[in-house]
């Protein structure tokens, strides 16, 4: 078993935003990295996500509409819709569920 801690470490060696830590068909989990700052360049996905924000502030905009999250926020996308993370205050930790497991990111 590993902890949310070592995911995020992991993901920081690897120099990469996302580190996917589990992949079976029916759904795939990784975490995700923002730093105060940074600019959550995503776009819409062919799956269902869940985020869970573990630790840090930002704006998530999702169907128009802007919300504050922070830490405990549980945010639901329903897969091809546009959203994302902004506004980022204090480094963003972010528990990543797509269900099935992500596929390649679709067309604009």
């Amino acid at each position: 078993m590993n902890s949310i801690e070592e995911w995020v470490e992991q993901a920081r060696r690897s120099g990469e935003r996302y580190h996917e830590f589990l992949r079976i068909p029916s759904m795939s989990a990784g975490v995700y990295l923002l730093p105060k700052g940074a600019v959550d360049g995503q776009s819409p996905h062919g799956e269902d996500e869940i985020y869970h924000v573990v630790r840090g502030r930002a704006h998530f905009t999702h169907r128009d509409v802007e919300r504050a999250v922070g830490p405990g926020s549980v945010l639901i996308v329903p897969a091809r819709e546009p959203h994302r993370f902004h506004t980022i205050e204090e480094d963003l930790v972010v528990l990543v569920v797509f269900a099935p497991a992500e596929s390649p990111p679709l067309p604009p």
